[in-house]
């Protein structure tokens, strides 16, 4: 069993796997830039470990400051969590040479399925769906331009690196070709610093299905069933749910065992996610691969709820070596599972990213909800990293149930200082589309500028007192905070009186 375990991330993630690790019996180690130095991952870990300024360039994507940190601390392995660097092949090599076990599948794995060219290649051989489309050999301009007239428009221009909508247009009409071309392969050199490019075809309005998979270094692998994730705004996961409204369970049944088979292809080993389009259209629907996400999933929640497992210490267990916990026959879809992401953005100002302190905290604690974050009140939302506040994750029997038990918890969410997505969020629970589970991942393209707006009964709804709070701190001397561990409204905000 891994003895001492680095934690290569921040946040809500970081806080997740030091309780897997705290359950297993292992150390956990957490990494820290300035910015985080009170942060509540570096408290929650049993030793912690700076390393470097608050730009991820110099501490979280510091693959050397990272490596350091690991031989400083003594550690035997390091957990990516997810993002920043948890599927960059180098980083997984840097571990492997430093002798330290890499809590992800080796190198080579996320270097093969990190290129959609050579994914999708792969998975034709395995016989799994992909969607119509073409590689062209020749990656000119001109070479990509033949291959969209080949397949015919509309057509998506694909960066093979590429992810989260980066790199990728849509051309509709055969005049804009070459400007699309030239637009894809520019923004792919500039996030990936690799400007190959692909076509498919346009699935009209697709969901999107992503099946959870675990394989081990002893042969096996298994899926633990789907997750539904068309809630998506720019290509980013809002609200994700399993079991899909959309799957009937002899689709159910193709889906996952198309998911085993390209885990198998890739020979994959750990936690990793098949992403599919699924195509509703006609009188049978219709699922193609997408692309695989090397790593753990910020919507893992969804998968634990429904299968009453632990996939964090399961990662653990498959990179000690141990074989999987649970055969195919062990697990089982249970209730529903929904999970929504609570950003520190303002959804009624183009969702501009927020930044400041956190004046008030309070997570929710109702039967069937569970809330995984890496905030705490006083804490400081800072410009340099993702903005998300905390995932609340809400189960019951049936998906009207859990549906109902996360609109509460978002309800009862107090969280002040900064704006917040949580009307947002509740709009779309209130949707009667998403109700009906007849969504796709055009949803929010049609309905989102609606479910956006701010009406005058939601201004006035801050109660005076928190009026007050805020006012009073906006005005306050600006004192050496530098030392408190967590900031209190009621101890700072002297004079003023509820």
């Amino acid at each position: 069993m891994v003895r001492r375990l680095l934690i290569a991330n921040r946040g809500e993630i970081a806080v997740r796997i030091v309780r897997a690790c705290r359950e297993l019996g292992i150390e956990s180690v957490a990494v820290y830039s300035d910015a985080d130095r009170r942060a509540p991952h570096v408290a929650a870990a049993d030793r912690a470990v700076a390393i470097g300024p608050a730009s991820a360039l110099e501490s979280y994507l510091s693959i050397p400051r990272i490596i350091e940190a690991a031989r400083a601390s003594g550690a035997d392995a390091i957990h990516p969590g997810y993002g920043f660097s948890s599927e960059n092949p180098a980083f997984a090599s840097a571990c492997e040479k430093a002798g330290m076990t890499f809590v992800g599948p080796p190198s080579d794995v996320i270097e093969r399925m990190g290129s959609k060219i050579h994914a999708r290649a792969l998975m034709e051989a395995a016989g799994v769906p992909v969607v119509p489309g073409g590689v062209p050999d020749d990656q000119s301009d001109a070479g990509i331009r033949r291959a969209i007239d080949r397949i015919g428009v509309p057509v998506l221009v694909k960066a093979s690196a590429g992810g989260g909508g980066k790199g990728m247009r849509l051309v509709r009409d055969a005049g804009e070709a070459l400007d699309a071309v030239q637009a894809a392969r520019r923004e792919a050199l500039a996030a990936f610093g690799d400007g190959t490019l692909y076509v498919e075809r346009l699935i009209v309005r697709p969901r999107h299905v992503e099946v959870q998979v675990f394989a081990d270094t002893h042969g096996h692998v298994v899926h633990l069933f789907e997750r539904e994730c068309s809630v998506q705004r720019r290509h980013q996961k809002i609200i994700e749910e399993s079991p899909s409204p959309a799957l009937t369970p002899s689709l159910r049944a193709e889906i996952t065992q198309a998911a085993v088979r390209a885990a198998a292809a890739a020979k994959y080993v750990n936690a990793g996610t098949i992403e599919f389009l699924l195509d509703t259209a006609g009188s049978q629907s219709r699922f193609y691969f997408l692309e695989m996400n090397t790593r753990l999933q910020v919507e893992h929640p969804v998968t634990e709820q429904v299968t009453r497992t632990d996939l964090v210490q399961a990662q653990l267990r498959i990179a000690s070596g141990e074989p999987l916990p649970w055969s195919q026959a062990d697990l089982r879809q249970q209730g529903h599972a929904i999970e929504a992401r609570v950003y520190a953005e303002d959804p009624a100002n183009g969702f501009l990213p927020q930044a400041g302190r956190i004046l008030l905290y309070r997570e929710p604690t109702l039967p069937g909800v569970r809330i995984d974050s890496g905030i705490a009140e006083g804490s400081d939302v800072s410009v340099y990293y993702d903005p998300m506040i905390a995932k609340v994750i809400a189960s019951g029997d049936t998906r009207a149930e859990a549906m109902s038990r996360l609109a509460a918890a978002l309800r009862d969410f107090p969280i002040l200082g900064i704006r917040t997505n949580t009307p947002f969020l509740l709009r779309i629970l209130d949707s009667e589309r998403f109700r009906a589970g007849a969504f796709d991942t055009s949803f929010l393209d049609g309905e989102g500028a609606s479910l956006t707006e701010v009406g005058p009964e939601e201004e006035d709804e801050m109660p005076a007192f928190v009026r007050a709070a805020i006012d009073a701190h906006a005005h306050q001397a600006h004192g050496d905070e530098s030392q408190a561990p967590m900031w209190d409204p009621f101890v700072r905000l002297q004079g003023w009186r509820g």
